[in-house]
């Protein structure tokens, strides 16, 4: 009996259309082997199982790619995008129910596909082969502070790293992931530029400025955001007169330019960045009026020591 059934089923996924498999593996198929436990089907189960999973994947190997399925019924994308018209819109902040959730997910995606991938198949083809980006970015981990959504960026234009705070820390803390990401982007993509990117209200950099000197916490995030204790040394200094919050906008202008410094202790970023072959940049996003400065950080005119550093910034630019 299972022959047959195996032969329905063959026929069935070889069709066509590329919905053809996920419509027989998850509707027809369920509705019809879901029988009780005395069915005659039970014994056969794992290999029946098996061997549908097996043709599945062999046809989803031989359907037709986009390409070809382009050629062959020129429509097909138009359908797509009218049935997807309108999808990327929506809110996940103003949706909690778990599948609606998803359902604005799969939205966005299709809406992706149909309307940017499809679209411009050969340059995510030649993608999907090799990287070699211009930038490699870090930013923080705020899900206000989207640098693909604010500034644009690409697949394919930007390696990118997100954490607390946008911190780098310096080499003597030990491995990261964020110097692992750093290591890579610039000794194997060989990215032309860093940027860091802050931002408005950050609440990393409220945490460190927060913090008690003498204490030494278990707390993921203290530890963390202690990387950037010289910055908040340095606001400390220079803001001793301002309001706590006029001290955070501070700090978190002078945590983007001491992770600039910080990215100088790494010598393979130090001797690319002598040989202007890399350059660093800052960037501070405010969201509360949608402005965004950046600079770029003077090698020549910069002090890296020890004991003690200083930086000059150049070719400042505000975008509002």
């Amino acid at each position: 009996m299972v022959w047959p059934i195996r032969s329905r089923i063959s026929s069935l996924l070889s069709a066509n259309s590329p919905l053809v498999a996920s419509h027989v593996y998850e509707s027809w198929w369920f509705s019809r082997f879901s029988g009780p436990p005395t069915s005659s089907l039970t014994r056969p189960w794992p290999k029946f199982m098996d061997w549908i999973q097996m043709d599945r994947c062999r046809t989803a190997a031989s359907l037709p790619s986009i390409e070809e399925k382009q050629t062959e019924d020129p429509g097909y994308c138009v359908r797509l995008d009218g049935e997807n018209k309108g999808l990327d819109k929506g809110n996940m902040s103003e949706t909690d129910d778990y599948q609606n959730l998803f359902g604005l997910m799969k939205q966005r995606f299709m809406s992706f596909k149909n309307q940017k991938y499809i679209k411009e198949l050969e340059h995510f083809q030649a993608l999907a082969e090799a990287q070699s980006p211009k930038f490699m970015v870090i930013a923080c981990a705020d899900s206000r502070v989207c640098p693909s959504n604010i500034l644009g960026f690409q697949p394919g234009d930007a390696f990118m790293i997100r954490n607390i705070a946008n911190l780098v820390p310096p080499m003597k803390s030990g491995p990261s992931e964020c110097n692992a990401a750093l290591q890579f982007a610039v000794t194997t993509l060989q990215v032309e530029n860093i940027l860091v990117i802050g931002h408005s209200s950050c609440a990393g950099i409220e945490t460190l400025m927060n913090m008690q000197d003498d204490t030494k916490s278990r707390n993921f995030i203290h530890k963390w955001v202690a990387n950037g204790e010289l910055a908040k040394l340095k606001t400390t200094a220079a803001t001793a007169h301002l309001s706590f919050d006029q001290q955070c906008r501070f700090c978190e202008k002078e945590s983007i330019n001491q992770s600039l410094l910080n990215l100088l202790s790494y010598p393979w970023i130090e001797d690319r960045v002598r040989r202007e072959l890399l350059s660093l940049h800052g960037g501070y996003y405010n969201f509360n009026n949608c402005s965004f400065e950046k600079w770029t950080l003077d090698f020549e005119r910069c002090n890296v020591k020890e004991e003690g550093s200083s930086y000059v910034v150049k070719e400042q630019d505000f975008w509002c």
